[in-house]
């Protein structure tokens, strides 16, 4: 379409992420539009808001619940209690997820979306493969009421954030504070939080998904489409907000080199000493700890509860390793990320 000089709506979420860059290039030089709106968060007009709206504004990060089906999954098994497996049955029987649920429950739905969003937001090219992609499949009830009786909610986020080191570009769990606007969006809805140095924090929601939300998308991209017809190529909003040639060479941080609290959830036996010993390697990484609750119980093993302060994701890998290597630790460590947002 774009060789034959045809202007191109889409709604393709992984075409744009994946291939973006040269669709772009090919579409400035043959002087067309490629419209994407509807690709990124359904009915919500979060590209516009940010590409055009917050032109005024140097982004410092973004946040979004991206993806309606994970959010349906953890928003049942906060509310209901239910296991991970049971609720995610129920959202295919809904519609809400496909049979194969990978891209939606692993987070590569929402890291298509998330390196739209960060490309507009920071001027920098579409980067899909640096995305770190976590999934809500290890996510248990135990968790989730875990992080309710210390104030959080378990959201599966995508976050991207400029920092002086590169841009982090990441989806994973998340634990934020249960009066944040973004722990009280619920079921398949959509929200992305925006953070700009003039406005400060704006967020946009609605319905991620559905078929009238999409089409209210598309058309608003057909409209631009239609205005532009008559207008000069070089007045047009660029596609990434940014003039071609003018895209930022900032790199995308390594997930290992993010800085972020922590939840951590260790199954030990029952055994006097072992907390000592857990709590001795997070201090001689120099991990500052917020919390712990030892859960009671009447088993031979228990499980273990710790917040910690914000650590560079390394630092906590080595020590995830030492305290797994522990004879007393009887499962992998169970880790989310906590941001305060």
């Amino acid at each position: 379409a774009i060789e034959h000089g045809k202007h191109v709506v889409t709604a393709n979420k992984a075409l744009i992420a994946v291939h973006g860059n040269e669709i772009f290039e090919a579409a400035q030089k043959k002087n067309v539009m490629v419209a994407f709106e509807a690709s990124v968060a359904g009915g919500i007009p979060v590209i516009k808001a940010i590409r055009e709206g917050l032109s005024g504004n140097k982004i410092n990060w973004l946040a979004g619940i991206i993806n309606g089906t994970g959010n349906f999954i953890l928003t049942e098994m906060r509310d209901k209690g239910r296991d991970f497996a049971d609720v995610l049955a129920e959202a295919q029987a809904l519609g809400y997820a496909e049979a194969d649920p990978t891209f939606d429950v692993e987070g590569i739905d929402a890291a298509h979306k998330l390196t739209i969003l960060a490309s507009i937001a920071f001027g920098i090219p579409l980067q899909f493969d640096k995305a770190y992609t976590e999934g809500i499949s290890k996510i248990t009830a135990e968790d989730v009421q875990y992080a309710e009786e210390l104030g959080y909610r378990i959201k599966h986020l995508g976050i991207s954030r400029r920092t002086e080191a590169g841009i982090e570009l990441r989806v994973h769990p998340t634990m934020i504070p249960e009066k944040a606007l973004l722990a009280n969006v619920h079921g398949v809805m959509n929200a992305v939080l925006v953070d700009g140095d003039a406005v400060g924090q704006t967020m946009y929601y609605g319905a991620g998904a559905g078929a009238e939300p999409t089409a209210s998308a598309v058309v608003a991209d057909i409209v631009d489409v239609v205005r532009t017809l008559t207008a000069d190529r070089d007045n047009r909003v660029p596609h990434l907000a940014f003039q071609p040639g003018s895209l930022s060479e900032m790199p995308i941080l390594p997930v290992d080199e993010i800085v972020s609290g922590y939840y951590l959830r260790l199954t030990v036996n029952e055994k006097p000493g072992v907390l000592a010993k857990v709590a001795s390697i997070l201090s001689e990484s120099e991990i500052s700890i917020n919390a712990i609750v030892q859960k009671e119980t009447h088993q031979q093993q228990v499980p273990i509860i710790i917040l910690t302060q914000d650590v560079q994701e390394k630092q906590m890998n080595e020590a995830i390793a030492k305290i797994e290597a522990l004879a007393d630790v009887n499962e992998p460590v169970t880790r989310i990320r906590v941001e305060h947002l």
